[in-house]
């Protein structure tokens, strides 16, 4: 039998040159496994006179504590070898400057919704919502307009094959809410809808919101002091002034478009308001009685105004936007303004 020094000093040498841990297991193996050299010579020890025997396995076992020892010195090493390693591949080089993550907010077509939404809240109207592909009655006929009218002509409607089309406003939500419910009524339907226009100020895809109160004392003063006193506190103008002009609307009778005094001059004429110190907001007027009679509201006893703004319009005149297109290209120097 070989030397146990010989085996113990061979078997060091060859743990020291190892320098992956999955192979110095392999190499215990080799002496302390199964088969192993010193395993080997412990079952050789019957083969020794009965006096030899205790003297032998007890050098054997010293022997075999000598090299676990060794291994576990070895196996530490490289392992926070191999840690260290590690560590420097991933430092941190804390003399560079930190690259901060950009902070992201509300679009400010979003932060315009909430706002309007928010506000009319506040005095009692419930906020509506609706299908966006729509069917020729609710999006025309239930509101009065009839067959021959421009709005449903092919360059103003997007139509779908099957007859359906894309809202051109978000007024079908009242109809389907004055289907669903009775009176009185107070809503407002905030909303995508579209239209086949595309310029500075229109675009095909916009946002509409549109209001509605049903009730039996419901007049066009009401409706002039909802207007106005939502503009000046949308705006955040004491001073602002507001002025109705006639107009025409099939679903309404009378009709008027409101117009505020201008934003950025107070009334006295620049750029923004063509030098007029008015600026158009939105359309008005009582709801026409054959839109109730659609809804099976009895006209007689119920009355009700109706109301309609752009909310991009709005958001424009607010932040002082110029051109329209700026909301829908995603430039992230234009929207981290608005964080």
């Amino acid at each position: 039998m070989r030397s146990l020094d010989e085996i113990v000093g061979e078997a060091n040498t060859l743990f020291n040159s190892i320098s992956d841990t999955t192979e110095l297991e392999q190499v215990k193996a080799r002496y302390l496994g199964k088969n192993g050299e010193l395993t080997d010579l412990l079952k050789a020890l019957g083969k020794l006179p009965a006096e030899q025997r205790p003297a032998m396995g007890s050098q054997i076992n010293q022997a075999k504590d000598q090299l676990e020892a060794l291994l576990k010195d070895r196996r530490l090493f490289l392992q926070e070898k191999k840690l260290e390693e590690k560590l420097k591949e991933e430092a941190l080089d804390v003399t560079m400057p930190g690259r901060g993550h950009d902070k992201g907010g509300l679009h400010p077509v979003t932060q315009t919704l909430i706002r309007i939404e928010s506000l009319f809240h506040s005095i009692g109207y419930e906020v509506a919502s609706g299908p966006e592909v729509e069917t020729d009655f609710y999006n025309f006929t239930a509101l009065n307009i009839p067959e021959n009218h421009p709005a449903r002509a092919m360059h103003d409607t997007f139509y779908i094959e099957n007859g359906d089309l894309l809202r051109t406003h978000t007024s079908p939500v009242q109809i389907h809410f004055m289907l669903e419910n009775k009176p009185p009524l107070k809503l407002i339907a905030p909303g995508r809808v579209y239209r086949c226009d595309s310029d500075v100020t229109h675009t095909p895809m916009f946002h509409q919101v549109e209001g509605l109160w049903i009730d039996e004392e419901a007049n066009f003063a009401a409706l002039k002091g909802v207007l106005t006193n939502f503009m000046a506190c949308f705006f955040e103008r004491d001073d602002l002034s507001a002025r109705f002009r006639p107009s025409f609307f099939p679903f309404t009778e009378p009709s008027a478009e409101m117009d505020i005094s201008c934003v950025k001059c107070n009334g006295n004429g620049c750029r923004i308001c063509s030098h007029t110190g008015w600026l158009e907001v939105l359309g008005c007027g009582m709801v026409h009685p054959n839109v109730l009679k659609h809804v099976d509201i009895d006209h007689a006893q119920y009355v009700g105004f109706a109301f309609g703004m752009g909310v991009e319009r709005l958001a424009m005149l607010r932040y002082s936007v110029s051109d329209l297109r700026l909301f829908f290209e995603n430039d992230l120097r234009f929207l981290k303004q608005f964080n």
